[in-house]
């Protein structure tokens, strides 16, 4: 039973939704201790009731339970009439119906309804009559019989707007779905993937308002049948008076998720719009924008997440009737200690947002980091993880990167170190080596892997295995080495048809013609 505090105008039965719902509220009179309350039947309100802050919940509790004795106790009799006597007892009226005792009109009871106790009773019992009455109209046949009809006309309503709902969900999704354009080159492909991770997200928040609307169509009906029938009105207020903190935590819930799904669909329509405008790519730098990108959304979609969710927490308690400020004081306090006690991670942080704000490395890029190298498979303002070329992942604290290797920024380079045989041509074996180069940067298959033609240094060092020629190949990021594979195998097929060998790790051995003679000596006498 809800409490209100006095003072209030005079009332009349109704149902008791809003005013059920109502938290109790300061007193405007002097006297701060007084509160009122509502005394219910079939779930309406009949009269209120005053009383002192300790006395409220007794006296409340035993008139309610009079009154609900005396209905029943009417309904079961044969007389369809209501007796109610007012009494005089200490000159405080005490009022009666069909001769059982309802309750005392006091003092307080006056002030509620700014009239005198005696004026007050007869107001209460003429409540008491006509909520009585309404009661027993309400369980005739015929009244039921109507209220049958209108929660089957509520049931067609529901699904009308069940059916209406689904409909437009099924056409909105229809009308999203649209045909991918053909890519033309990087720019658009990247712009393309943030559109569609956008589309995703808006889907996301429609098919959840969707159901949400769903449930509360019918969830709302049925609360809403509850309270045609006397019988079932009772857990239509319990229900509405049980869901307020439920409901509440579920509004500032489904508000947070549709913020946090909206703010994702912006990063991606804002990202989209810089790189649709030409600002962020050039024919140099689209695949490097479009792994910085990745890095970007993901870490920014953290930050507002963990935002969101905190201005989630803070308007829940809020919700709760909590006093925030207290809270903030204390998690300001809290957060200097952390602070001081957690160094480290602030340096992390500090250091993850240098590597991403000054682009040193990013998602899908190879990197070494002292002893340690891989592909950037995770990168977040506290650690970086590494996956090897042994499938090992390898977490690394951002704030112990102090030197890092990116072999995948902007663009890559094959470098190749050709060994020819001292006996070769060399000026042959250099012509060889500029015809495979030249030959493979316009094939169809790898021109657009190889940004310039290679480049033969020429002899690079003179080694056991024979001359060195040292040979630059200029790839997009991450191709070095299928163009570098790809190179040695073609060189090795034109080698071999020039029937120029490759040289392999060999010893010679020089002997005189006394250690010859020796030998020859050695071996006849064997």
């Amino acid at each position: 039973m809800a409490i209100a505090v006095i003072s209030t105008a005079k009332v009349s039965a109704q149902i008791p939704i809003l005013p059920f719902l109502q938290s109790p509220r300061a007193s405007s009179d002097a006297d701060n201790r007084i509160v009122s309350g509502w005394i219910y039947l079939d779930g309406y309100q009949v009269f209120q009731i005053a009383a002192t802050t300790s006395n409220f919940p007794e006296r409340s509790r035993n008139i309610q339970q009079n009154f609900h004795q005396i209905h029943q106790n009417y309904l079961r009799s044969s007389n369809p009439e209501v007796e109610i006597e007012t009494r005089t007892l200490n000159g405080l009226p005490v009022i009666y119906v069909n001769d059982q005792y309802l309750m005392t009109v006091t003092r307080e009871d006056g002030k509620l309804r700014r009239e005198e106790p005696a004026i007050s009773a007869i107001q209460i019992t003429e409540q008491v009559r006509k909520g009585l009455q309404r009661a027993t109209k309400q369980r005739t046949s015929e009244f039921l019989i109507n209220q049958v009809q209108l929660a089957g006309g509520v049931v067609l309503l529901l699904m009308a707007a069940s059916g209406g709902v689904y409909y437009l969900q099924r056409r909105l999704k229809d009308d999203s779905q649209h045909p991918i354009p053909p890519i033309a080159d990087n720019a658009q492909q990247l712009t393309s993937q943030l559109n569609q991770q956008q589309d995703r997200d808006i889907q996301a928040v429609k098919k959840t308002l969707f159901q949400l609307t769903q449930f509360g169509i019918w969830s709302s009906g049925i609360v809403l049948i509850l309270g045609l029938f006397p019988h079932t009105r009772a857990f239509q207020v319990g229900i509405l008076s049980v869901a307020q903190i439920p409901l509440r935590l579920a509004i500032i819930l489904l508000g947070i998720y549709v913020a946090i799904r909206f703010t994702y669909a912006l990063i991606d329509r804002f990202t989209s719009t810089l790189i649709s405008s030409g600002v962020l790519l050039n024919s140099e730098a689209s695949r490097r924008m479009e792994l910085r990108v990745s890095t970007f959304s993901g870490v920014t979609k953290s930050i507002t997440t963990v935002i969101w969710l905190g201005v989630g927490v803070l308007l829940s308690l809020l919700s709760l009737g909590i006093d925030i400020l207290p809270l903030l004081a204390g998690a300001g306090l809290i957060g200097v200690a952390l602070s001081l006690a957690s160094q480290s991670l602030i340096k992390d942080a500090i250091n993850g947002f240098l590597i991403i704000f000054e682009d040193q490395y990013a998602l899908g890029d190879v990197i070494v980091v002292g002893d340690m190298g891989g592909l950037v498979e995770n990168l977040n303002l506290r650690i970086t993880q590494l996956r090897d070329g042994e499938g090992r992942l390898i977490t690394i604290p951002n704030s112990e990167i102090k030197v890092v290797a990116n072999l995948s920024s902007r663009w890559s380079r094959a470098d190749l170190i050709i060994p020819v045989a001292y006996q070769a041509n060399i000026d042959d074996a250099l012509q060889l080596i500029t015809q495979v180069g030249l030959e493979m940067s316009q094939d169809t298959q790898w021109k657009r892997q190889i940004l310039e033609i290679p480049q033969v240094l020429g002899i690079d060092n003179f080694g056991d295995r024979g001359v060195m020629i040292r040979v630059w190949i200029k790839t997009l990021p991450l191709k070095q080495w299928d163009v570098g594979r790809e190179f040695r195998r073609r060189l090795k097929i034109t080698f071999d048809q020039a029937e120029l060998s490759i040289p392999v790790p060999q010893q010679g051995v020089w002997l005189n013609d006394g250690q010859l003679l020796h030998l020859e000596v050695n071996g006849k006498s064997e």
